[in-house]
């Protein structure tokens, strides 16, 4: 059953008489509440509810149970701290200032929700030292906490000796109601029950309030019991707006039990202190100037003085500088007696979490030359990540159930289960949103570059976690296979169509969609030389020829002469299984055809001007061929061969003949247009947008930030 955890001590008394002396503690909680309204206040915007509710929580991890060095928040030693209703970052940012992280300073507080501030209306992991993941899409963060907890036991398991626990951290979480409604949660919790990750501790704010209302307009279901049968171990709270001594105890019974992650219900009051308190008036709105006045005058603060910290309250948190740097040179100690026993592992581990790859790593990427036995493009993917696990231990991951259709089954390890937490394949289930959202968080703890697999469509399934991976700066590969109508006889619902261009337009992720084994193999290239930025590979399930002109290197300029023709009448402009069908298509023409491989347009926009006139030069027509939407390849063509509906079920090479990818068909429609609308096309210059825009850049930092 659930833990229900009563004490007597009240830190903080909302009614507590002005002429009382406060004491240290109480003063410093009222300081987290005070600041909370000013903080929204000042910004006319934001959720002041759940940072005045959870004070008290947020006092006594930061306070006593965390370790973590504001002076170097990437220590690895620390433990991490995800706040996974983000919405409530006024708390996070309060805690990260009082102590002494120097990237949220008073002034940046008063910045908040403001452009180019530290502080922005969600954490974002990019800009701030002491915010571990970026949150706000609820459910995300509780999910991403789940990666992390695996990925210290994968390291716990694989690097640490008797003697020497080099990874050994907690994982703690604060969520809320809205992250208990989000099906990505469920599905994340669902697995770390499975897998006990004992070192997860995640306190949940149940204020029964959202947005819309009391939590009984929509959501009744005994949270508790739902995490009981998860396989969580289950604690409660019944004043964590007053108990510390609950809390406290609550956390001390979670670390004491390893085989399961640990789940606390703690109840609190949203906007404790307010006038409108304990409604959804303080979720996500200020407080209003009388309120903020009141709630000072509540907690012993002068109502005229805004955003005060007391000096015995800062100097009491400011302890955590010198603390958090005695920890983190006891723990430099203990590595380098580690690395004086155990040289060639504590260089490994250096070079992991640095974020460096391992000399000759490319050299073990697949080569093939034309004529050689057509492949799938996802079994030679499968070829191309197994020869990269072999010598990168970093490269951890798995299927959402797929793994005999992805081909992403690791031959070098085991998978990592409970019993065996140092292998390397991950079974996350049918749990594509879930999967990729723990991706990301085994990303964000160092060391580690995650896969994911499902079938393109289902990525759809999984988007908000791509975007964040994108938006954070998360190097992961999205592995992606059954790319279009190839699919075949699964139909309409598993043959993508706009996914691709979904993920195109999405800043700062490369989408590959390769050609060839040479490609296949250029793509995994380009993606594990990005620091800050996650890929996506569109892989077919049909077979597709090995092509001459393709080669590994090819593929980091983004699009490239594949096959030409002296002063050719006309230039396709392919992906992925559509290349081979150009090329033979070409030879069903009448005129000279130049055939350009296009397998990540966004490393394409991203060339000299002068190379992309090369690969796409004036006055010659340009026709765009892909199975799947037209939208965006406007910029580099005039016309488009591309899918204008959804699939249909049947054989995949009938699909493919069916509309209009087969090159009897490609060959047929180029020719069509080419003595039809193209010559008025001809007749008008022939330009497209790719000719003459400058060329793109990827920054994750997209605005200045300065203090």
């Amino acid at each position: 059953g659930i833990c229900v955890l009563h004490h007597t001590r009240t830190p903080v008394e909302a009614n507590k008489s002005q002429t009382e002396m406060p004491s240290l503690l109480e003063k410093q909680i009222a300081t987290i509440r005070t600041l909370a309204a000013d903080v929204v206040q000042n910004a006319n915007s934001g959720h002041p509810g759940a940072p005045m509710g959870m004070a008290v929580m947020a006092h006594l991890l930061w306070d006593e149970i965390m370790k973590y060095s504001p002076k170097n928040p990437k220590w690895m030693g620390r433990d991490r701290f995800v706040l996974s209703n983000g919405h409530s970052c006024a708390l996070q940012y309060i805690m990260l200032h009082l102590t002494g992280y120097e990237d949220v300073q008073m002034g940046d507080l008063k910045k908040f929700r403001k452009l180019k501030s530290f502080c922005p209306g969600h954490p974002e992991c990019h800009l701030s030292g002491g915010v571990e993941v970026s949150t706000g899409p609820l459910g995300q963060g509780i999910s991403n906490a789940v990666g992390m907890a695996i990925a210290e036991s994968h390291m716990a398991a694989t690097y640490n000796k008797p003697g020497f626990d080099i990874f050994d951290n907690y994982t703690f979480v604060f969520t809320g109601d809205g992250c208990m409604q989000e099906g990505v949660a469920s599905e994340a919790c669902s697995l770390a029950g499975h897998l006990g990750l004992g070192k997860l501790i995640v306190l949940y704010d149940d204020n029964n309030i959202t947005i819309d209302g009391d939590t009984t307009l929509s959501f009744t279901e005994d949270v508790g019991k739902r995490f009981e049968a998860y396989g969580w171990h289950v604690l409660e709270v019944k004043d964590a707006n007053r108990d510390i001594d609950a809390i406290r105890a609550a956390i001390t019974l979670a670390k004491q039990e390893t085989s399961k992650p640990s789940f606390i219900k703690c109840r609190t009051v949203i906007g404790f202190g307010s006038t409108k308190q304990g409604t959804h008036g303080v979720h996500g709105s200020p407080l209003g100037d009388e309120d903020v006045k009141q709630v000072k005058e509540k907690f012993g603060f002068d109502s005229k003085e805004t955003f005060v910290v007391p000096e015995d309250v800062l100097k009491a948190y400011r302890t955590k500088v010198e603390a958090g740097s005695k920890l983190e040179e006891s723990w430099n100690s203990k590595f380098k007696a580690y690395e004086a026993k155990y040289p060639d592992l504590a260089s490994e581990i250096t070079r992991r979490i640095a974020g460096k790859l391992p000399e000759g790593w490319a050299d073990k990427l697949p080569k093939y030359k034309p004529g050689e036995k057509a492949v799938a493009t996802r079994s030679l993917s499968g070829k191309a990540l197994n020869a990269l696990a072999n010598i990168m231990p970093e490269l951890v991951g798995g299927s959402a159930d797929l793994t005999p259709s992805n081909k992403t089954a690791l031959a070098c390890t085991v998978d990592y289960q409970k019993d065996t937490p140092h292998g390397r394949y991950m079974r996350f289930g049918v749990r594509e949103h879930g999967m990729g959202a723990i991706g990301n968080g085994m990303q964000a703890y160092g060391g580690i570059v995650p896969f994911t697999a499902t079938f393109l469509t289902f990525i759809e399934y999984m988007f908000p976690a791509v975007r964040l991976a994108a938006l954070s700066g998360h190097k992961h590969l999205f592995i992606m296979t059954h790319d279009s109508i190839g699919v075949g006889e699964d139909g309409p619902t598993h043959q993508p169509v706009e996914q691709v261009n979904l993920v195109r337009c999405t800043p700062n992720v490369l989408m590959f969609r390769p050609a060839d084994g040479n490609e296949t193999s250029g793509s995994y290239k380009v993606a594990m030389e990005q620091d800050f930025t996650p890929s996506v590979f569109a892989l077919s399930r049909q077979n597709l020829p090995q092509l001459e002109g393709s080669s590994i290197e090819a593929v980091a300029k983004g699009g490239y002469v594949l096959n030409d023709e002296k002063e050719p009448d006309v230039i396709f402009v392919a992906t992925g299984s559509e290349v081979s069908g150009c090329v033979e298509a070409a030879k069903l023409m009448k005129q000279k055809v130049r055939i350009v491989s296009m397998p990540c347009a966004k490393l394409f926009d991203e060339q000299p001007l002068e190379y992309r006139r090369e690969v796409l030069p004036f006055k010659i027509p340009i026709i765009a061929v892909e199975a799947a939407a037209a939208a965006g390849w406007y910029k580099y063509a005039h016309t488009t061969i591309t899918m204008k509906t959804f699939g249909a079920s049947g054989k995949g090479s009938d699909c493919i003949d069916y509309f209009g990818f087969s090159p009897k068909k490609i060959a047929a429609a180029a020719t069509a247009w080419l003595e039809g609308t193209g010559k008025a096309y001809a007749a008008q210059g022939l330009s497209v947008a790719a000719q003459f825009e400058p060329a793109s850049k990827r920054d994750l930092h997209y605005v200045h930030y300065e203090h």
